[in-house]
């Protein structure tokens, strides 16, 4: 990025000396400047990346300005020079592009302060996706300034920005009406109060990501769940203080409901999963793990009433059994993706259940069965007539074998198999020689 900071900085002083009216083309005498209209030019120019600007900047003085032409700074994204990037590029960057700059992505640069988005939203005032992951520096002022400048904004991300308060909240619902997708994980200050601002102000939000707020609790998700009825989208992980109530505004309210996560929310209990049954029935995605309460009677209540069910995430779920395997291939029969990690007590029966269910052969790509200790080869035979079967996860299943492995391998030639297989323990005549077996993990 060293490169794009200096070509910045020089191509910014010798723009500001070049007149603002076109330039012609006999400004430079290469063939393609003479043959191609400026029109097509920048049309062309319109598919580079950042790093291919710069250095297109460089190249004479004509390409410099088309180069450097807003309308091809429409979408920014400076992830890749987090590192190099200071307050100074971004104002640079603002001004030329003014109104042309439609998403800016910022994430990970950590030296951005408040003032260089001041000039930033004041600047670009049709901005439309903004990206502040991890931007430290950033305060509350920086909301202030996208509520009063970025009214076109409907996609923001604050996750990991410390500083920012329930006051950001209030800031961007006063202005940002149009915001449809909000990312505010591991903003820790954020309470109650800032999302219920927040879901007053911007009702027209589909897609809503907080994970790891542990002030909000049931109250902040009620208010998220009766003023956003578009909801599409929740992600509620780590929020360890919400409860089954929270989960049942959600059934209640949001209908239109795709894709949940409630996962490592320890307090919910089989109340939430009946609540979803009852008023999310499109949902698509659900992602509960460590949810160490639920038991196959909620997984029943959701499976009868979540026809279109396609993946699921149940790590950690120590409390189900094959029942639940039985329900989800009776009722849901497009799953494809299904995550049963230390889910100890499934045993080849549950997996006869998923082999021959409805969603075996068509639909069932991805199946995780680490660390479920009761798996034997048998399950592995129940695995073989699904044909779309791409993955397979066998860490830690200590009854099954290699030959098991190969067997499957024979049949779904294209599988990812990934298994441990402890080392052999070596007789004792040998312990002092050169261990011959890899401690490793086998990906075969």
């Amino acid at each position: 990025m060293n490169h794009y900071n200096n070509s910045n900085h020089h191509n910014h002083s010798r723009t500001e000396s070049i007149p603002v009216t076109p330039i012609s083309i006999t400004d430079d005498d290469a063939t393609i400047n003479k043959k191609l209209p400026k029109e097509l030019l920048l049309r062309i120019f319109s598919f580079l990346d950042v790093v291919s600007l710069c250095r297109c900047a460089q190249v004479a003085r004509f390409w410099n300005v088309l180069a450097l032409d807003g309308s091809n700074w429409q979408r920014v994204d400076l992830f890749e020079f987090q590192r190099d990037i200071v307050g100074l590029v971004v104002e640079n960057i603002s001004k030329r592009c003014g109104g042309f700059l439609k998403s800016l992505s910022l994430r990970g640069c950590q030296s951005i302060t408040d003032a260089a988005l001041r000039t930033f939203a004041q600047q670009c005032r049709n901005i439309e996706e903004l990206n502040l992951n991890n931007c430290k520096e950033i305060t509350d002022l920086t909301c202030e300034s996208l509520g009063k400048y970025s009214h076109k904004l409907h996609r923001l991300d604050i996750s990991s920005c410390p500083q920012v308060t329930n006051s950001a909240l209030k800031a961007v619902s006063d202005g940002c009406h149009n915001l449809k997708i909000v990312n505010l994980s591991w903003c820790t200050k954020v309470t109650n109060d800032g999302i219920e601002a927040l879901a007053k102000g911007c009702t027209v939000l589909h897609t809503f990501i907080g994970k790891g707020l542990p002030q909000v609790t049931d109250v902040g998700i009620s208010h998220i769940a009766r003023n956003c009825k578009n909801l599409k989208k929740i992600n509620l992980h780590s929020c360890s203080n919400i409860t089954d109530e929270a989960v049942q505004e959600i059934g209640e309210h949001c209908h239109q409901l795709l894709f949940l996560c409630i996962s490592n929310c320890p307090r919910l209990t089989d109340a939430a999963l009946v609540s979803l049954g009852q008023g999310c029935h499109n949902l698509r995605t659900l992602e509960v793990a460590c949810c160490s309460h639920f038991t196959d009677n909620g997984f029943q209540a959701l499976a009868k009433n979540c026809n279109s069910l396609e993946k699921m995430d149940l790590e950690e779920c120590i409390q189900i059994t094959d029942s639940t395997l039985n329900y989800l291939s009776n009722y849901c029969p497009k799953v494809s993706a299904l995550s049963l990690s230390h889910c100890e007590l499934i045993t080849d029966e549950g997996i006869r259940h998923i082999g021959t269910g409805t969603c075996a052969t068509e639909y069932l790509h991805i199946l995780e069965l680490d660390n479920c200790p009761l798996i034997t080869d048998a399950s592995l035979e129940h695995l073989m007539g699904c044909q779309g079967l791409e993955r397979i996860e066998l860490y830690d299943c200590q009854l099954i074998t290699r030959a098991g492995i190969r067997r499957l391998r024979t049949r779904l030639p294209n599988i990812k198999v990934h298994a441990y297989f402890a080392p052999v323990t070596p007789p004792p005549s040998v312990g002092n020689g050169r261990q011959r077996y890899c401690k490793c993990c086998v990906i075969l």
